[in-house]
């Protein structure tokens, strides 16, 4: 098939092309490089099956293809509240314009939404016909928002036009090609951990996450795409077995080997206190669930962090 992946270039886009290339389908790259790399896709330029294009889906664009992963839009607090208003378009105008492509050509989109639409959740772990706890005001709402009101167009497009759809809900992913200054956990404490430097955790560290290794993940999303049973999602992907904050950094430390001492920093406003996927939908209906253990996953990471801060 002829799939086009926005926001191709960014860590998950980039991981979710080299997959689809090596399952035989030409691939076509829509990334504005804003926190996509052209580092992540180097090794794919020479591929004949796979084109760039540098272009924000904010504004429109026409192409045919058979297949729409839209990934597009700034994921790290970081990058998405540097251009708050900026986000919430990439999520919203993106969106229609990607559905718009969608209905002429009769492509089936998969939406790359998240386990932010949650917000800081009163329900734990979280099922997808949870609606959430989200702040509407707040500086993380530009990313929460934007993404809840993408997943009504979706919605709202396969309702009114009949457009093929697909929603999954991304929890915490990590691996090899994360952005080194995303502000994330993984990559923050990785590159902490590898220079000897403190770790720093916000609030007292109890808070939860739970972590999925990328290959997982693309896996999860490809099943999503070309399942044709009469399920269009929502469906979280994400690995329920849940750690304290403090409990990751303290295993990335050990896993380092790193003399790093762990640091205790105010906690940011609206950061989730716990979050952790019910992914019973998605070994329902798509037979799927992670397989990568999380020290497999992290030393895998490191070692590609290693190898960045080697070269400088």
């Amino acid at each position: 098939m002829r799939i086009l992946v926005t926001g191709g270039a960014g860590f998950l886009g980039s991981h979710l092309c080299e997959r689809l290339l090596n399952q035989g389908h030409d691939v076509i790259c829509l990334d504005n490089l804003f926190t996509g790399s052209k580092d992540n896709i180097i090794s794919l330029l020479d591929n004949h099956r796979f084109e760039l294009i540098r272009h924000d889906i904010v504004e429109p664009v026409l192409l045919e293809v058979d297949r729409i992963y839209n990934l597009a839009c700034p994921a790290s607090p970081v990058h998405y509240q540097y251009n708050p208003v900026k986000t919430v378009k990439t999520s919203v105008m993106g969106t229609i314009n990607m559905l718009g492509m969608a209905k002429r050509v009769k492509a089936r989109i998969l939406q790359a939404s998240t386990s932010e639409v949650y917000g800081d959740p009163q329900v734990h772990p979280q099922t997808e016909d949870y609606w959430g706890h989200v702040n509407p005001i707040g500086i993380r709402s530009c990313y929460d928002e934007g993404k809840r009101v993408a997943e009504t167009l979706m919605m709202d497009y396969h309702r009114q036009n009949g457009v093929d759809i697909r929603i999954v809900r991304i929890f915490n992913t990590y691996g090899p090609r994360m952005a080194e200054n995303d502000g994330r956990v993984v990559s923050n404490f990785m590159l902490q951990a590898l220079r000897n430097q403190d770790i720093t955790v916000f609030g007292q560290g109890r808070q939860t996450r739970s972590f999925c290794y990328v290959d997982d993940l693309i896996d999860g999303m490809i099943r999503m795409m070309e399942n044709d049973q009469d399920f269009i999602g929502p469906v979280n992907l994400g690995n329920p077995v849940e750690n304290t904050i403090l409990e990751f950094a303290e295993k990335i430390v050990t896993i380092t080997g790193s003399s790093s001492r762990i640091v205790f920093q105010p906690l940011p406003q609206d950061d989730p206190k716990q979050r952790r996927p019910d992914i019973s939908l998605a070994e329902e209906k798509l037979g799927w669930c992670p397989q990568v253990a999380l020290d497999t996953g992290l030393k895998r990471t490191a070692d590609y962090f290693a190898a960045r801060c080697a070269k400088g």
